[in-house]
């Protein structure tokens, strides 16, 4: 669902790397996976890791892609009772719940039948002006389903899932722990901009990642840097609405859909990056704060130790406004 940061001064690291002689031990694995990107730097001593890497994501896709209609997701969306829920969809049910509890639904995977109708999600999309949003609102809600047994039990059969608001951070983590079980203490993991770092880069130096402006560009072309930040062991997602969108008779349509309200977001609050521990968590609150807005993200914030955001917005004149947590002002790169 959503639109993430850029790495571009890591972008021109991968390329250096990808360049140096072998006995530096750093290993640069890149191509595509889930529909996006990813980039993977890692200094391991032995053999390059990257066909191990892939089979992990493979098993990982079998489980949460919506656009394969065999995957464990697509069967419980299907109502398949004789699927077998494993563990990554399992983990995904358990910290959505938790999300959604903490931010008051704002974060809501069972958002999909909205999602799909807007234009965003893996069915066709609707006429904005006749998308039934009142009937749709009655078969979204996290609260709606739990487990029993192993299984997944719906309130309404026709409440689907979408995992796209978490998925690609909790792959990040996927492999990120794949490398840590191989002693692997230096890292850096992106998907499709969703990251999560640890150790030291090629440079000897604490990973530095970039933050986008909040620029409309659906093409991705004219991507332009607000902030580098550094990142010693955590991780790192951003969401916004200045790429996925559409626009018809003059009106845009974002891609961040409040799952309480049933409509495409429309405030202030232009672009999030959450920094966690691990990437599924910063993921879901990404997600989160951009329906949330800026005021209500804050407080969230505020109460977590383990949480810090930086958020880009726009004032009432229409001018570019930052607002930072924590201890981030010290990890910005001037």
């Amino acid at each position: 669902m959503k639109n993430r940061l850029l790495i571009a001064s890591l972008l021109v690291s991968f390329f250096l790397i990808s360049c140096q002689k072998p006995e530096a031990n750093y290993h640069f694995n890149q191509g595509k996976v889930f529909g996006t990107f990813y980039h993977i730097i890692y200094k391991y001593p032995n053999k390059d890791l990257k066909d191990e890497i892939m089979e992990k994501l493979k098993q990982f896709d079998f489980s949460l892609s919506t656009y394969n209609p065999e995957s464990i997701i697509s069967k419980v969306n299907q109502n398949d009772s004789s699927v077998v829920l494993d563990h990554y969809f399992l983990k995904v049910f358990q910290k959505s719940k938790e999300v959604a509890e903490i931010t008051d639904g704002a974060f809501d995977w069972t958002v999909a039948p909205l999602v799909n109708a807007w234009g965003f999600g893996f069915k066709n999309k609707l006429d904005p002006d006749k998308i039934p949003v009142d009937s749709l609102l009655k078969i979204v809600g996290y609260n709606k389903v739990h487990l029993e047994n192993g299984k997944v039990v719906k309130e309404d059969p026709r409440i689907m899932f979408d995992a796209s608001a978490i998925a690609k951070g909790y792959g990040v983590d996927v492999v990120a722990e794949f490398l840590e079980s191989k002693g692997i203490r230096n890292y850096m993991v992106e998907i499709g901009g969703e990251i999560r770092a640890k150790g030291k880069s090629d440079k000897d130096r604490i990973w530095r990642v970039g933050i986008d402006k909040p620029i409309d560009d659906p093409s991705s072309l004219s991507r332009q840097i607000q902030d580098v930040i550094t990142i010693g062991n955590g991780a790192m997602a951003t969401s916004g609405n200045y790429r996925q969108f559409y626009l018809k008779d003059g009106i845009k349509y974002a891609h961040t859909i409040d799952p309480r309200l049933g409509y495409p977001v429309q405030h202030s609050l232009l672009s999030a990056s959450v920094l966690a521990p691990d990437c599924m968590t910063a993921d879901a609150y990404a997600t989160a704060f951009m329906v949330l807005g800026l005021d209500k993200s804050l407080k969230i914030v505020e109460k977590d130790s383990l949480l810090d955001a930086y958020f880009i917005y726009s004032d009432k004149d229409g001018i570019l406004k930052i607002k930072m947590t924590g201890n981030l002002k010290d990890r910005i790169l001037e």
